[in-house]
C-alpha cells in the first residue's frame, strides 16, 4: 500500500473538518460562550496537520482499491479523533475517550450518548455535536469527492468504501458529479425540512439541530427529552416523515428530481422497505391502543414515528417504547436489525441484503423441486451475480461474528442481557438507542471506558461496513506493493 496516497487523502478531509467547525465557533463568538478557545485550538490544529498532509507528493500515484478502502477508514478513525478536541479542551466533556465516543456516534449517525445533561452544554458544542451527522450522512469522503475531483479518476474505490450497501455505483459518469448531485438533494432535502420544522414552531436553532439529526439519520438532539419534549403532532409528523425520506436510497430521489416517478416506484427495495414499515406503523399501533387510552390518532403517531426512527437508524424518540409490550417491542428489535436502503444515509443491514437473501431461499427452494431449471436471482431485473451473492454472505457472517465478539467484551460491565445486547446491536446498526439501560430515555454514560472503546469501534465499523475496517487488519494490505 502506498501510505502517502493515503495520508494526502486524510490530510484533504483534515483541511475540510477544520472548515466545517467555523459555523459552530461563530455560534460561540456570538453567545460568548467558554468553549470559544477550544474551537480556535482544535480548528488550529486539524488545519496545520491537515495541510502539511495534503502537500505530501504522491509521485502520481494512481489509487487502488486498497488505498481507497485503507484511506476510508483511517479517515474516518482519525477524523473522529480530532473531532472530539473541542468537547475535550472545553471541558464539555472532561473524559477524552467519552469525547470520543460521542463524536464517533455523531459521525457515524448513531446517535447514541454518553451525556446525562444535553442541556447544559453551550449552542457552539450542540451545533458542532449535531452538525455532525449531516456530514458524516452522506459521507466526509463522497463531500469531498464533490469539491475536489483532483483525488483522481480511480477515486471511485473511495465511494465505494464508504457508500452504504452491497454494489454502490454512480449516478452519472464521473464521480465528482455523482457527489455534486448526491450533496445537492441532500442539501436541498434539509433545508426544506428546516423551513417545515419553522413553520410547525420549532425554534431556529432547534430546526437546524434536528434537521441535521433527521437529515443524517443520526438522532442527537438538544432536549434531554428528544423529539417528545416539544408535545408537537405537527413535528412528529413532519420528522417522521422525513426520516423516511431519508432512509431511501439517494438515486430513487434523483429519479423523482428528473421526473421519473414509474421507476423509482417500481423499485424492488423501496417497495420491501414501505411495506415492512407500514405494516409495521399497523401492528404495533394496534398492539399499543391501550396504552394510550384508545385514542387511534396518537397511537398512530406514536407508532408511525418510532417505527420511522428505527428503521432507518435515527434514533430520535417522542415516547419511552421500553415501556411498550413486548411484541411492540420485537418489531422495534427486528427494524433496528434490517436498517434502511442502500445508497442512503441510514444504517443496518440494508433492505437491499434482506431482498437478496429472501430470494435466494426461493431460489434454493426452486432448484431443489425443479432441479434441471434454469433460473438466476434477479432484482429489478437485473441478475444478482455470484460476487455480490458471495459479498452479502460474507457480510453477515462478519456481522454476527462482530456483534458476538462485541457483547463479550460489554458483558464484561456486568449489565443485564438485553442491555448488553442492544447497545451493541445499537452502535454496530448506527441506531442509537437500545433496551433497557440504554433505551430512548437512557444512555451509554454508565459503561467502562473498555466498553466504551469496543461501542465506538463498533459505530465504525458499522458505518463503513465492515470490510474497510477489516482491510486495515490484514497484513497484505501494508506492504509496499
Amino acid at each position: 500500500m502506498n501510505m502517502r496516497v493515503v495520508l494526502r487523502v486524510l490530510g484533504t478531509v483534515l483541511i475540510w473538518e477544520s472548515i466545517l467547525m467555523l459555523p459552530s465557533l461563530i455560534i460561540s463568538i456570538a453567545d460568548n460562550s467558554y468553549d470559544i478557545d477550544a474551537f480556535i485550538i482544535s480548528i488550529a490544529l486539524i488545519a496545520i496537520i491537515g495541510l502539511v498532509l495534503s502537500k505530501i507528493n504522491t509521485h502520481n500515484f494512481q489509487m487502488r482499491k486498497r488505498e481507497g478502502f485503507a484511506a476510508v477508514a483511517i479517515t474516518w478513525i482519525v477524523m473522529s479523533m480530532l473531532g472530539a478536541l473541542p468537547f475535550y479542551i472545553s471541558g464539555g466533556i472532561p473524559s477524552y475517550i467519552d469525547a470520543v465516543f460521542e463524536t464517533a456516534s455523531g459521525f457515524t449517525t448513531t446517535g447514541s450518548s454518553i451525556l446525562t445533561d444535553i442541556e447544559s452544554l453551550p449552542r457552539g458544542l450542540l451545533f458542532w455535536r449535531s452538525f455532525t451527522h449531516w456530514i458524516g450522512g452522506m459521507g466526509v469522503l463522497v463531500f469531498t469527492l464533490a469539491l475536489m475531483p483532483s483525488l483522481g479518476a480511480r477515486s471511485v474505490f473511495l465511494m465505494r468504501a464508504e457508500s452504504p450497501g452491497p454494489s454502490p455505483g454512480k449516478l452519472v459518469p464521473k464521480i465528482s458529479e455523482s457527489s455534486k448531485i448526491l450533496y445537492i438533494i441532500y442539501t436541498a432535502m434539509t433545508a426544506i425540512l428546516i423551513i417545515l420544522l419553522v413553520i410547525a414552531g420549532m425554534p431556529l436553532f432547534d430546526s437546524f439541530i434536528h434537521a441535521f439529526g433527521t437529515a443524517g439519520t443520526g438522532g442527537f438532539s438538544n432536549k434531554a427529552l428528544s423529539v417528545g419534549a416539544y408535545n408537537n403532532p405537527w413535528v412528529d409528523w413532519i420528522i417522521t416523515i422525513f426520516m423516511f425520506l431519508f432512509g431511501a436510497n439517494f438515486s430513487l430521489h434523483y429519479l423523482i428530481s428528473k421526473g421519473d416517478w414509474k421507476n423509482a416506484l417500481k423499485d424492488e427495495e423501496f417497495r420491501l422497505y414501505g411495506t415492512t414499515v407500514l405494516i409495521s406503523i399497523i401492528l404495533i399501533c394496534i398492539n399499543i391502543l391501550p396504552l394510550y387510552s384508545y385514542n387511534v390518532f396518537e397511537s398512530l403517531t406514536q407508532s408511525a414515528f418510532q417505527v420511522s426512527t428505527l428503521v432507518t437508524t435515527t434514533g430520535y424518540a417522542t415516547t419511552d417504547f421500553n415501556l411498550w409490550p413486548m411484541f411492540s417491542k420485537t418489531i422495534l428489535l427486528m427494524l433496528m436489525f434490517f436498517g434502511a436502503c442502500a445508497g442512503s444515509t441510514g444504517g443496518g443491514v440494508k433492505f437491499i441484503r434482506i431482498l437478496i437473501l429472501i430470494k435466494s431461499v426461493f431460489y434454493e427452494i426452486s432448484k431443489t423441486v425443479h432441479p434441471n431449471s434454469v433460473k438466476t436471482i434477479k432484482v429489478n431485473g437485473k441478475t444478482v451475480d455470484n460476487s455480490t451473492l458471495s459479498s452479502i454472505m460474507i457480510f453477515f457472517f462478519a456481522y454476527v461474528a462482530i456483534i458476538i465478539i462485541a457483547v463479550i467484551i460489554v458483558s464484561l460491565d456486568n449489565f443485564d442481557f438485553t442491555t448488553t445486547f442492544t447497545a451493541v446491536l445499537a452502535t454496530i446498526s448506527n441506531i442509537g438507542p437500545g433496551l433497557e439501560v440504554v433505551g430512548p430515555m437512557g444512555s451509554f454514560a454508565d459503561f467502562s471506558n473498555l466498553s466504551k472503546i469496543a461501542l465506538t469501534s463498533c459505530m465504525i465499523i458499522g458505518r463503513l461496513e465492515l470490510i474497510p475496517i477489516l482491510v486495515l487488519f490484514s497484513p497484505s494490505v501494508w506492504k509496499n506493493i
